[in-house]
């Protein structure tokens, strides 16, 4: 995983921006040219989390919050909790990102935890970071072990992400251009 908060000299980065005015620096994986425009599938420079309230039994499944609008005042006990831990929670374009140094996890660990999955258990899925308590409820930030991409469409020095209509539109085309681009290798 890079998401270390450490940059790689031997990969560029760009800045993403979507519409709200948020930003997310990027590495620049692969350059692809699709009606005369250039898209970028980046992975974020810092670690991707999602937050989740935490059931309080085994009975329930714990939630992917996706809507963090009106989760403020949790973020805010989240951003306390990492700062004990000398790390940042950014809310980023796209996702919530933590930058700071941290442990990368064991690789033979992801491979386990994916040889080991079921279609239907997603917690194999995510490394928990952090678990704190907000509104007396359980949450904590989890660390995705898939890779993290992010498709944008690149403009001057920068990147906007392609969201919507857009990305219905080349988000098929971008995987069979990569596709392709595999094959060749």
């Amino acid at each position: 995983m890079t998401g270390s908060g450490e940059i790689r000299s031997d990969v560029p980065t760009v800045l993403v921006g979507d519409r709200q005015g948020r930003q997310l620096l990027c590495f620049l994986e692969q350059l692809i040219p699709l009606d005369g425009n250039e898209y970028g599938l980046l992975t974020p420079v810092d670690t991707p989390v999602c937050l989740v309230r935490i059931a309080p039994d085994d009975d329930s499944e714990d939630e992917v919050i996706e809507e963090l609008d009106g989760a403020e005042s949790i973020l805010s006990v989240a951003e306390v909790v990492l700062q004990e831990h000398d790390l940042t929670l950014v809310r980023s374009a796209v996702t919530l990102t933590v930058s700071g140094d941290l442990e990368e996890p064991d690789p033979e660990e992801i491979e386990e935890a994916f040889d080991g999955e079921d279609d239907d258990d997603e917690t194999d899925l995510y490394e928990m970071l952090i678990q704190f308590r907000a509104a007396n409820q359980e949450y904590g930030l989890y660390i995705p072990l898939d890779p993290f991409f992010v498709v944008a469409r690149l403009e001057g020095n920068g990147a906007v992400l392609v969201e919507g209509e857009e990305f219905d539109r080349v988000q098929p085309r971008i995987e069979a251009e990569l596709e392709e681009r595999e094959g060749l290798a």
